[in-house]
């Protein structure tokens, strides 16, 4: 596996937009049982139909601990890949890679493959003072060993940096919130001028642009890009919205449309935004919430 620390725009890479072409899906096996209700069987049993679902479009790969290796494997179908992977938890659209693809070698480039990753830090969405669990050790190797596997060129960066936190149109243009990137849990160090610059290399986008605030309650992530908007093609953006005046929810979704209203794409386009309603609140059983396991010690 090549690994380079130059980064990715320099050999050609950009990060493709989510409805672009590719070749494989890795999917994180659920186990704990501080955030999975009743030992996780029944979101297994949903990662399961979502894993089929994918498989019959494009290969799949799951990723289970050595403790549920042998019940992933027996649940899920054969020509489903089941790979022995540490990890602390199943989300790997934030702790996995970000891969970044390009047309063709670029004739600077030492790299042969048209494929990489880059390996953000993570600390489990804030840290031990405020992130989901204490240790996350084995998230933190999540990526290198996707990489690995796949023999994939490995950009790595020290950055704190969540997938979800990040949505690209594939044409350089890239949304983030304020509320996640510039919180204090992430990288304190850096300012938003050193973050920007850092994305426009590792991602190879010429435009950022930054969202206020994420969805309200996204009190786990602080605020990602991903629960508040996504682009459905170049220049067109749907946005969480609510029309209901006294849903926390509403001055957050109006602020972005102001944000959006005033912000051109990588390509000059002025952003369309289509207002997609959020359901009002949801509320948890008291049988679902009495099979989760509150830990004393995370891990």
């Amino acid at each position: 596996m090549e690994e380079s620390r130059e980064s990715p725009a320099d050999h050609g890479f950009y990060m493709p937009a989510e409805w672009e072409p590719h070749a494989q899906t890795w999917i994180g096996w659920p186990e704990r049982q501080d955030n999975w209700r009743h030992n996780a069987v029944p979101a297994q049993r949903v990662f399961v139909d979502v894993a089929k679902a994918i498989s019959v479009f494009e290969p799949v790969t799951v990723c289970a601990s050595s403790a549920q290796w042998e019940n992933a494997r027996k649940q899920l179908p054969e020509e489903i890949r089941v790979v022995e992977m540490s990890m602390n938890d199943s989300w790997f659209r934030d702790s996995g890679p970000t891969f970044v693809v390009r047309k063709r070698p670029s004739k600077l480039s030492s790299l042969t493959r048209n494929i990489a990753g880059v390996d953000w830090n993570f600390n489990a969405w804030g840290g031990a003072d405020d992130g989901c669990y204490n240790d996350w050790s084995h998230d933190l190797l999540v990526s290198k060993k996707i990489l690995a596997v796949e023999r994939i060129p490995r950009f790595q960066h020290s950055m704190i940096l969540e997938g979800g936190s990040i949505h690209v149109d594939g044409e350089g243009t890239c949304l983030v919130t304020e509320e996640c990137l510039l919180n204090k849990n992430r990288n304190p160090h850096m300012s938003k001028e050193q973050i920007e610059e850092e994305l426009k290399r590792y991602l190879g986008v010429q435009t950022i642009i930054w969202l206020p605030r994420g969805l309200y309650g996204d009190d786990d992530t602080n605020g990602h890009t991903d629960n508040m908007c996504c682009f459905a093609k170049p220049g067109v953006v749907l946005l969480s919205w609510t029309d209901d005046e006294t849903d926390p929810q509403y001055e957050r979704s109006v602020e972005a449309l102001s944000v959006f209203s005033n912000s051109v794409d990588a390509r000059g386009r002025k952003i369309q935004v289509v207002k997609l309603h959020v359901p009002g609140p949801l509320y948890m059983t008291e049988e679902e919430s009495s099979g989760i396991i509150q830990a004393t010690i995370s891990n």
